[in-house]
């Protein structure tokens, strides 16, 4: 024990490397219920934020499918909410290697570990498996404090996988994390700890109030879900943002409850307002044709069932703490709201200043955040960078069909739609998302025919 006790003394680091990659094995995943054989190495556990106050985040973390994980990039990935769990909205849903259906797990052939090393934390604390034993935290959380635990987190999971602090770093993210995404950034650009950043991707991500959500009705107008008048009554009597601005508050002015009552009675109540097009979820109907092959709209039932399955959360090493279930959005959060009214715009500008690749893709039949506010919001920061146009607006495919449209400024600033594509793009087409990771991680435009 002494000679142990000299040689640490000594080796101070390589101790502390020894008992992090013991640590790292201790989350290792040998297999998951209903799994089918692959190759490359899963990990999930938890990784504390805060000893004191007993905050954990946990996270879900599986390796590139190649031998050479090191050399290919780490992306780290957030949802939305805020409050909505990166592991089973983002992997099980989404781009993880997996899907459930019924008691099994199906491979998914367009999974994002194809080209990367994927990390799935689940944050804020007090989302899903996430956790925090004082729970008065809950109701006083902002963007400033998720951003600042969120840097803590990619901190202390280095330490326990410290094979990947030199890999490429991209953050990446949809809907909320349009908030989460760039302030994550920041701080890490800020931090004395180098990581080595090289962009940010988010999909369908609120970046400004304003914009983002007038952009709703004209979106409802030419799809044909609300009527002349009732647009109309959106620019003469009670814009998207204000009517969304009045319903945080708790009151709604005559005015704009009168443009919502029209608005949600045209509209109705079984279009699902992530994708238009997209039939919705009947519970009660089972089975239910999938609209193809690759896309379950009932996922979020099958993975919430997955998920809450003890056996699954022995697997993942997962613990229900304050809590009786896993839910893909937590209800336990009272998160500071308001804070939804910050634009990320000036954020992005540094972010691009500073050699950051940014790429911003929308669905083209999301409602929630539609892709007119978004395109309008990132040529304007073009414009506003003096950005030339490097890849004027075109359309760019996935094999021999059109994915989408994009355009390109300075080579460094992107944005694209993809066609058919929903808030959550990389579940309802995901071919057409991995084509576009791809052309994210390598630094190029998306594909031309």
């Amino acid at each position: 024990m002494m000679i142990l006790a000299a040689v640490c003394a000594a080796l101070v680091h390589f101790c502390s490397s020894a008992v992090e990659s013991h640590s790292a094995q201790a989350d290792q995943i040998s297999s998951l219920p209903g799994q089918p054989r692959v190759s490359f190495q899963q990990f999930s556990g938890y990784i504390t934020i805060d000893e004191k106050q007993d905050r954990s985040f946990f996270y879900y973390f599986v390796e590139a499918e190649n031998d050479t994980t090191t050399l290919k990039p780490l992306v780290v990935w957030f949802s939305g909410g805020p409050g909505c769990s990166s592991v089973g909205g983002g992997a099980f849903a989404q781009h993880g290697p997996f899907r459930p259906s019924g008691d099994i797990l199906l491979t998914n052939k367009y999974s994002w570990n194809r080209e990367a090393n994927m990390l799935y934390p689940e944050s804020p604390a007090g989302t899903g498996f996430s956790y925090s034993a004082n729970t008065s935290f809950y109701t006083n959380l902002n963007d400033e404090i998720t951003a600042r635990d969120n840097l803590v987190f990619l901190k202390n999971w280095f330490i326990k996988f410290p094979q990947y602090k030199n890999s490429e770093l991209f953050i990446a993210g949809e809907s909320y994390a349009g908030h989460f995404v760039p302030q994550l950034a920041q701080l890490i650009l800020e931090s004395r700890v180098k990581f080595n950043l090289k962009g940010i991707l988010m999909g369908d991500p609120l970046m400004d109030f304003d914009t983002n959500y007038n952009s709703v009705p004209h979106f409802y107008w030419s799809h044909g879900l609300i009527s002349d008048s009732t647009y109309n009554l959106f620019s003469s009597k009670c814009n998207y943002s204000r009517m969304n601005r009045e319903q945080t508050s708790g009151s709604l002015s005559p005015a704009c409850l009168a443009v919502r009552s029209q608005y949600s009675q045209e509209v109705g109540d079984s279009v699902d307002r992530f994708d238009v097009t997209l039939n919705s979820c009947l519970p009660s109907v089972d089975p239910q044709p999938q609209v193809t092959e690759n896309v379950d709209v009932c996922i979020g039932d099958e993975v919430n069932k997955y998920l809450n399955r003890e056996d699954v959360q022995k697997s993942l090493h997962a613990r229900l703490v304050g809590v009786a279930n896993w839910s893909m959005c937590s209800g336990a959060l009272r998160y500071n709201i308001k804070d939804k009214e910050i634009t990320m715009i000036p954020v992005m500008g540094s972010l691009v200043k500073s050699g950051i690749r940014t790429f911003v893709y929308s669905g083209d039949q999301d409602s929630v955040i539609p892709l007119f506010g978004t395109r309008t919001l990132v040529d304007g920061l073009a414009k506003e960078l003096r950005l030339n146009t490097t890849v004027p607006y075109r359309n760019w495919f996935e094999g021999e069909q059109v994915g989408g449209w994009t355009q390109v400024y300075g080579d460094i600033l992107s944005f694209a739609t993809v066609r058919g594509g929903s808030h959550t793009v990389p579940g309802t087409q995901p071919a057409r998302a991995l084509v576009l990771f791809t052309a994210f991680l390598k630094g190029q435009p998306p594909p031309a025919e």
